[in-house]
């Protein structure tokens, strides 16, 4: 009997965004299913620590590579690429998971405030995605998965700036995977929901032990490792046939209630 292959073993990824929350648990995922994983953020104290625990893990076949890097800044980015090829030979995954948010009504926006969201989710998918696909087009082909989210699929008040970002990097998913299919080089892009992680904790002002837990069935907050898994199947062979499309990993909706009832906070 044939069994499906979601094996990364081997492969080389680049995470970005992975000191923290979905990106910190992808890396781990990865990692632990054999795979040598770059990982970065703007912050060394931030990220070395990741990377240690990674490679100190027993359950861990893959290695860890830290990188500082701010990856609004192109340079950098063109400088973690380079060590990731230094350190592991080459570029299979790209996941595109850097990015942040802040609400405000439209009218409220400053333009640096809408330059600065633009840069940290867009921009900074567009500096990953040629430099790394750079490697992978000129290699053997390879996958790349983009963060996005439900509010880049449909209306989210007070998130303008992050929505349009978001929908934008959807789109540029669907033409990648047009372009550089003769280059065997797959794009995809995950849409998380509401997920348990720092960011939503401090956007909503209650304390991360008081999220929900995943054994919760009904309609809750998901879970990290929820995306990880995700991500990881795009990574996979299992994949082979995917390229151009968006899942949406959101759960059961629960239509016109708020964040916080979404919890169970209300």
């Amino acid at each position: 009997m044939r069994q499906p292959d979601y094996g990364v073993a081997g492969k080389t990824a680049i995470v970005t965004g992975a000191s923290q929350g979905i990106g910190r648990t992808i890396a781990e995922t990865l990692a632990a299913s054999g795979a040598n994983v770059a990982i970065c953020s703007r912050s060394m104290d931030r990220i070395g620590p990741v990377a240690e625990a990674i490679n100190e893990a027993a359950d861990a076949d893959g290695e860890a590579l830290a990188v500082e890097c701010n990856v609004r800044e192109r340079e950098q980015v063109r400088s973690f690429v380079d060590e990731t090829v230094d350190a592991f030979g080459g570029v299979d995954v790209l996941v595109n998971n850097a990015g942040g948010e802040f609400v405000a009504n439209f009218e409220d926006i400053s333009a640096n405030g809408w330059e600065t969201i633009i840069d940290l989710n867009l921009t900074s998918t567009v500096h990953c995605t040629q430099l790394a696909g750079e490697v992978m087009r000129d290699g053997d082909g390879g996958s790349i998965i983009n963060l996005s989210s439900v509010n880049g699929q449909h209306a989210a008040p007070g998130e303008s700036h992050y929505s349009a970002a978001k929908a934008a990097i959807i789109r540029l998913t669907e033409t990648l995977a047009v372009e550089w299919a003769d280059d065997g080089v797959r794009v995809n892009c995950v849409a998380p929901g509401l997920i348990q992680t720092p960011g939503v904790a401090k956007t909503l002002g209650i304390r991360s032990e008081d999220m929900p837990s995943r054994e919760k069935t009904d309609r809750r907050v998901g879970h990290t490792e929820e995306i990880a898994d995700v991500v990881q199947f795009l990574a996979s062979p299992a994949a082979s046939f995917m390229t151009g499309e968006t899942l949406t990993v959101k759960g059961v909706p629960r239509a016109g209630n708020s964040m916080s009832q979404d919890l169970g906070l209300e």
